[in-house]
């Protein structure tokens, strides 16, 4: 196993990320890092054949995480025009290849991230090392999994599409989004508020709510506003995701019973780590009413390594290649 060479692939609605790995000492380790925007390449088969073309050793298969729902070696990417099969793939010469959720590799990856790498977000340092761990967060989109573990040591991880479970709000401002909300969304998902394009939506049912005009139409520019002035209506509205994004990882630990941590991956968290460290997350994760000190003894931690997924993929390309 350890002169195996297989490809993993972390690919986004926005960029693509593709790495080389092997296993050293029972550990994968990644080679030959490239990135790129999605768009760079019409296909997704273009933009996997053009990282194998440039690599000297050429892997023999491998796994590539996609940032929407696989059905039947199958996907269809939530937020890009890109569609492609694990058949298409094996065209390249991968064989075995796989497709699977992009949060379902960060589900594999999450618990072998380097504690150097990781960023606690309140909690005990560590969880139950038998029980499941939760991970979720905001990035083009909002993602949710699970890693299901037991006392035996078995693991399964748990894909899903939790992000677009409904919002539910938790105080009478929340209500007031969820209400301006539904005059342009039917239905309002977790996603049409945490994420990048979620906190515009936020910051302009808040700006309605406080009878104000806003013209910022650049998610970015709130981000970054709020990050050099928290006390401006760009800080009240990253305050406000903030907190729901505690929320929101709250129910999920219940959901799934992650007594072994919660971890917030996605592109946001890392870039925004010290505002939502004081910002009120911990507060609404915890508050869960009679499950409060249920909640208490779960740690909650910022993924900052940045191909965690790519490590979750690696795991997983390994037990394929057997």
């Amino acid at each position: 196993m350890t002169d195996q060479i297989l490809l993993v692939g972390d690919v986004g609605g926005t960029n693509a990320r593709f790495a080389l790995t092997r296993m050293v000492d029972g550990r994968p380790v990644l080679e030959h890092h490239e990135s790129f925007p999605a768009e760079t390449y019409p296909t997704f088969l273009g933009g996997v054949k053009a990282f194998i073309d440039g690599c000297a050793v050429k892997p023999t298969g491998g796994v590539i995480a996609v940032a929407g729902p696989v059905t039947d070696g199958e996907i269809d990417l939530t937020n890009s025009p890109w569609r492609v099969s694990e058949g298409e793939l094996q065209t390249l010469g991968l064989n075995p290849v796989k497709l699977i959720n992009d949060f379902e590799a960060l589900a594999w990856g999450a618990p072998i991230v380097p504690e150097a790498e990781l960023a606690s977000l309140g909690g005990p340092l560590d969880g139950d090392p038998h029980a499941t761990v939760a991970v979720l967060g905001p990035g083009t989109g909002f993602g949710v999994s699970a890693l299901v573990r037991d006392a035996h040591g078995r693991e399964m991880a748990m894909p899903s599409e939790g992000g677009h479970a409904c919002f539910p709000p938790g105080d009478a401002v929340e209500d007031e989004i969820l209400r301006i909300l539904r005059r342009r969304y039917d239905r309002v998902s977790i996603e049409r508020l945490i994420c990048g394009p979620g906190l515009l939506n936020m910051h302009r049912a808040l700006a309605e709510i406080d009878g104000r005009e806003t013209h910022i139409d650049d998610p970015a520019e709130i981000t970054e506003t709020a990050l050099n002035d928290p006390n401006t209506p760009c800080g009240a509205t990253l305050a406000r995701f903030c907190a729901i994004l505690g929320a929101v990882a709250g129910d999920i630990a219940l959901t799934t019973g992650a007594r072994g941590g919660v971890y917030i991956a996605g592109g946001i968290a890392p870039r925004i780590l010290p505002f939502l460290k004081a910002s009120p997350f911990r507060e609404r994760f915890e508050r869960k009413g009679r499950f409060k000190e249920y909640m208490q003894a779960i740690p909650t931690k910022v993924i900052l390594h940045k191909h965690a997924a790519l490590l979750g993929a690696a795991r997983v390309a390994f037990v394929e290649a057997g």
